[in-house]
């Protein structure tokens, strides 16, 4: 239905929005966290799984090539997965705020963009990111907001009842988004972000400039930096210690 795409400044307004918020609130706590991997106490060191990953890596085990290979997990992935997903609701409410929900337990609400019907929406950050007890908690929310409509006499179907993945695809979906998808539609990535706005290659355009902010406060030379300083250390760590022995 094209009729409801939202306007182009609206779309525009939606990634200017998650930039500035990238620039603000990520991009910052990445960097706070990348700065703590200068120290070897923020790691525990195994000489044979490091030394090993280093050289699966880069071919060396020196320093350096294992300082790689503890930093670039870390800043890659846990850390910058985790601040985003700290940060979600705060995305919701700052980015998405055209949408915001005034129900309890609900985090958007949005005229769907293909079948026209009001959708009520919790907003997860990816693919794997809830656990089992999760279920429940979503699916209460769920109940509660259709015993609400039945009071008030409105017309809530389950299918109205969504949980949007902010990224993705259907096939990445961990088995605890498969069960609440038994009962309650769970909507991916692209297809969550063509739901919601209506343009088909939103998700790819929201994603390519969210990237740009990357190259726009390089970090490289500071994720260099930090290799270097935690080398230093490792170095000294894995020096040989004369060994004392009882005669």
């Amino acid at each position: 239905m094209s009729e409801l795409k939202l306007h182009d400044d609206t779309l525009r307004d939606i990634i200017t929005k998650a930039k500035d918020f990238f620039k603000a609130e990520i991009v910052p706590s990445h960097q706070k966290n990348t700065e703590k991997l200068r120290r070897l106490k923020e790691f525990n060191l195994n000489p044979f799984l490091d030394k090993y990953k280093a050289s699966f890596l880069t071919g060396k085990d020196d320093p350096e090539s294992i300082a790689r290979a503890l930093v670039y997990p870390r800043v890659l992935g846990t850390s910058i997965n985790t601040i985003f997903g700290d940060r979600l609701q705060k995305f919701c409410s700052e980015v998405l705020e055209g949408f915001a929900s005034t129900t309890s337990g609900i985090d958007i609400e949005f005229i769907d963009k293909v079948d026209g019907q009001k959708k009520y929406c919790q907003i997860k950050a990816g693919p794997n990111t809830i656990n089992k007890d999760d279920i429940e908690t979503i699916k209460g929310h769920f109940k509660a907001v259709k015993n609400l409509a039945r009071t008030n006499k409105l017309n809530v179907g389950t299918e109205d009842l969504i949980v949007g993945v902010f990224y993705g695809t259907r096939e990445d979906l961990s088995n605890h988004y498969k069960v609440i998808h038994e009962e309650y539609p769970v909507i991916i990535g692209e297809e969550f972000w063509y739901r919601l706005t209506g343009e088909v290659d939103f998700y790819q355009r929201i994603t390519d400039a969210i990237g740009d902010v990357a190259s726009e406060v390089d970090s490289s030379e500071l994720i260099e930096d930090v290799i270097r300083s935690l080398a230093k250390e490792i170095e000294e760590t894995l020096k040989p210690k004369k060994v004392l022995t009882e005669i």
